[in-house]
């Protein structure tokens, strides 16, 4: 796992050698995890595992149990880290079958390799080798609390579709749905991990409120490479949300500064058949009239905010990581 922000000094070089064997050994549990007695399950598993990621969530898990300043058992961490992993990967997997994504990252999903059918069936095995792991575990709060955040994060998808096709979608309710279908699920993870290393109570509380804020951060930081983003990098076509009715930030902050003629061009074209032509002539407005900007400030406040919290936890390499951590949500490219 590395950071931009290293150039800039602010990460003990030790410290990130450390956090990298954390990842690395949370790949080999991620690696074991896929596996399975039936070859067809194996083989999504481990194209999908092949596919590569940040793997920020769990980072975040490794991470959080190192700042708060004890003791704990590395092979739970790991164990728990990798669970996490594996909700986010089934969460993917079937979110590629449900917008017929044939590739994610530049290379082919599992959907467009293996059929919707074994992708879907597999991403329901990964789930339950996640519930799994967290029952073998046994810890009662860390299972309420991820029982909760997967639950909040599949009704936020749910409520991210009931909002489809709302050109004039309120800001408020947006960032509910961020807050269910991304934020609440990468806090859980700062939480597992603070839980793992029995941290106090000060500190769990920090920890959630960095993960809160790192969250809503880094969703919207997706959304504007949405719209800015190099093809590449990001994987998917330019815009992507406005050609699916999916209002984001960049949207909700231009439609104040659209003439009533362009407003209507762009509701009629929002979610309906808009043409290439079209969408860089949006890109355009939405940069010329500071919606990027403005978006680009919330997704910033959001970063500093939870940087911020960290300040109650004991100062140290795993803090600094957090902190670079939040910054390289908002550096990333893809």
């Amino acid at each position: 796992m590395s950071f931009p922000v290293l150039s800039e000094n602010l990460v003990d070089p030790g410290a990130l050698d450390e956090i990298g064997a954390e990842i690395s050994a949370v790949e080999l549990e991620l690696t074991r995890q896929v596996r399975s007695q039936v070859r067809l399950v194996s083989s999504i598993g481990e194209h999908v595992l092949g596919a590569g990621g940040k793997r920020l969530r769990p980072a975040f898990v490794s991470l959080s149990a190192k700042a708060a300043g004890t003791d704990f058992d590395p092979v739970r961490a790991h164990k728990l880290a990798a669970c996490m992993e594996m909700i986010h990967m089934a969460t993917l997997i079937h979110d590629d079958v449900i917008d017929h994504a044939a590739t994610r990252r530049g290379r082919p999903t599992a959907n467009s390799e293996f059929g919707n059918t074994a992708s879907i069936l597999t991403g329901d095995v990964l789930l339950s080798k996640a519930m799994s792991i967290l029952a073998q575990d046994g810890d009662l709060e860390i299972i309420r609390a991820v029982s909760s955040a997967v639950v909040e994060l599949a009704e936020g998808e749910v409520r991210e579709l009931e909002s489809r096709d709302q050109f004039d979608l309120e800001e408020e309710e947006h960032f509910e749905i961020l807050r269910m279908k991304t934020a609440s699920f990468i806090q859980c993870c700062c939480e597992v991990g603070a839980r793992v290393a029995g941290a106090a109570e000060e500190y769990r509380a920090a920890l959630l409120k960095y993960g809160h804020h790192v969250g809503l951060a880094f969703q919207i930081v997706d959304d504007l490479l949405d719209y800015t983003g190099d093809k590449r990098q990001t994987g998917k076509p330019l815009a992507t949300d406005f050609r699916e009715g999916c209002a984001t930030l960049p949207l909700i902050y231009l439609r104040p500064h659209l003439a009533a003629s362009e407003r209507d061009h762009a509701e009629e074209k929002f979610g309906n058949g808009v043409t290439d032509d079209e969408i860089r002539m949006i890109c355009r407005w939405m940069e010329s009239r500071g919606a990027l900007e403005k978006a680009q400030e919330t997704a910033l406040f959001h970063v500093e905010t939870a940087k911020a919290s960290l300040d109650r936890l004991p100062n140290g390499p795993s803090v600094d990581l957090l902190r670079a951590a939040a910054d390289f949500v908002v550096m990333r490219r893809s």
